[in-house]
């Protein structure tokens, strides 16, 4: 019998991981809980680990104290960066490094000790969604390479310091959304800017003009697909 786990949240990379752990003798997954208000159900079954990737709530402390082998979260950043909301969106606007980060959850948002992390080339023709496309399989990829460390609990966690990096929040995305057609950039800052808010149909750039929206995404081709 392997240990017992709890899995937090959905999303692609999750949904890679979970599947591979189901078919695993080493773990037994009682649960997937994508609700806060199901949270309870660690204080009642207190699983050994608990692997989380794509909860959209804060933990309390009192859960995340429960599993002997803690809570493994999966984050598509290259933490100390881009730690929060939407990180496959800034470093292609601000240039910070992508990546991702398997850490162990805290009461701070993606703060913990990291267990493991791997950079992730920004390309020329990258948007916000080939960018996560790519994150989301780094991740699961990442997570099964150390998973035979995390359940020897054979880690050397890298500590992050709360001043180190940075945090976005969803608001930060909403205040970026609305193009200003009177306002003069640069190409290059212009270029980055739609490519990070071209994921249709999810966050995308607009503009406003005879009182209607105009929603504005970027395809960007290279000359060998051209060809």
């Amino acid at each position: 019998m392997g240990l017992t786990a709890i899995f937090l949240g959905i999303n692609d990379a999750g949904q890679k991981v979970y599947e591979w752990l189901c078919d695993r003798e080493d773990v037994e997954v009682k649960a997937m809980l994508t609700e806060k208000e199901q949270l309870s159900l660690i204080e009642e079954i207190e699983p050994e680990i608990v692997i989380s990737s794509g909860f959209e709530h804060k933990v309390p402390e009192k859960i995340i104290k429960i599993p002997e082998k803690g809570i493994v979260n999966l984050h598509p950043s290259y933490l100390p960066y881009n730690r929060g909301s939407h990180p496959y969106i800034w470093p292609i606007i601000d240039g910070t490094p992508a990546g991702v980060s398997i850490h162990y959850m805290n009461n701070k948002i993606d703060h913990g000790d990291i267990i493991a992390k791997r950079e992730v080339e920004v390309r020329p023709d990258d948007t916000a969604q080939t960018l996560y496309e790519r994150l989301q399989n780094e991740q699961a990829t990442l997570f099964k390479e150390r998973w035979p460390n995390i359940v020897k609990s054979k880690i050397e966690p890298e500590k992050q310091q709360s001043s180190n990096g940075n945090t976005n929040y969803k608001k930060d995305l909403d205040e970026i959304l609305e193009l200003d057609l009177n306002k003069e950039v640069e190409v290059r800052e212009f270029i980055d800017k739609l490519r990070a808010l071209t994921f249709p149909p999810h966050q995308t750039a607009y503009f406003e003009r005879y009182g209607k929206k105009y929603f504005v995404e970027l395809n960007i081709v290279s000359e060998e697909e051209r060809k």
